[in-house]
């Protein structure tokens, strides 16, 4: 076998079509391109979404969507994902140094998901309403944040002070 007597196997590769060869071969004079205009100049062309001048479609419809920069910082960190964290106390701190939650996190929320082995202090975190029963069930505790619904009730029962 030597290099240049290698060719591919017969029918498998197709000759490239050569325009501009007369009239009889059914390419010649235009080759394909029509008359006039853009599309048959060299190098004419037009870039995609381009509709003649006419507002493309792409800039008529509506835009939509929303990335709450809230969002970006806040995470949602699963019961079943306390048991990596050592030590009883949990706060942003313990996540991160676990690796829980990443570095750039400022908020946290514990969802129940998975079943609460340890007894847990939470401290500085909101929890949902199901992560809240389990851990207390499991003899935890929630320290220092407290629901939007607890602080509107106690704001409702503090008598207001007209001066």
């Amino acid at each position: 076998m030597q290099l240049n007597k290698l060719s591919p196997a017969s029918g498998s590769t197709k000759a490239k079509k050569r325009v501009g060869r007369g009239v009889a071969s059914g390419w010649g004079k235009t080759c394909g391109s029509g008359h006039k205009g853009q599309k048959s100049r060299s190098g004419g062309n037009v870039k995609p979404g381009f509709e003649g001048g006419q507002m493309p479609l792409q800039m008529r419809l509506p835009k939509y969507g929303f990335t709450s920069r809230i969002g970006l910082v806040t995470s949602e960190v699963r019961t079943s994902e306390l048991n990596k964290v050592e030590g009883g106390i949990i706060s942003i701190e313990s996540l991160k140094k676990s690796g829980v939650i990443s570095s750039g996190t400022k908020r946290v929320k514990i969802m129940l998901s998975g079943t609460v082995e340890k007894k847990y202090t939470i401290q500085g975190l909101s929890v949902s309403k199901g992560a809240r029963e389990a851990i207390e069930n499991a003899g935890g505790e929630i320290l220092d944040r407290e629901t939007k619904r607890s602080l509107a009730t106690v704001k409702a029962d503090e008598p207001e002070n007209k001066n």
